[in-house]
């Protein structure tokens, strides 16, 4: 003979079973639709900060670094991963002889604030830099203050 206690186990555990197995919605999974998410512009304004830290927006003359900068650079771009300008190159290793007709500048690296960009990288090509000074425009790290 089963004991009152035995009886009131087995009905529980039936009647959880049973509620686990129909509560939960059975065999059916939800469905995703619609194109996945693509990285969008940044919201807000997006700036390069000179030299000095100061931020600029499309900058005619940027001063990448203490050693070096542009003029009269015309951006392509700007607010994209990749802001592409050119313009004429100037820098102080260099001497008033020096012809550096144009040269290209690359920003990257957006870091995304609470609502503006930083690019955070510049890279300058000129087909005239000589080897030596090359480092120097390469890959210069450009000043985000802290947000």
């Amino acid at each position: 003979m089963r004991t009152p206690t035995a009886v009131a186990a087995a009905l529980t555990l039936a009647l959880v079973s049973a509620v686990g197995v129909a509560g939960c919605g059975g065999a059916e999974r939800p469905r995703v639709q619609g194109p996945a998410p693509t990285a969008s512009p940044a919201n807000g304004p997006v700036y390069a900060s000179d030299a000095m830290g100061r931020p600029l927006v499309r900058p005619a003359n940027f001063p990448f670094s203490e050693f070096a900068g542009l003029t009269h650079v015309k951006w392509r771009n700007w607010g994209q991963p990749k802001a592409v300008g050119t313009g004429e190159l100037s820098a102080s290793w260099c001497s008033p002889e020096c012809d550096y007709p144009t040269a290209t500048i690359e920003l990257t690296r957006l870091e995304h604030q609470e609502n503006v960009s930083y690019y955070t990288r510049a890279t300058v090509v000129s087909p005239k830099v000589e080897r030596e000074y090359e480092a120097n425009v390469r890959s210069v790290h450009l000043y985000v203050p802290e947000p």
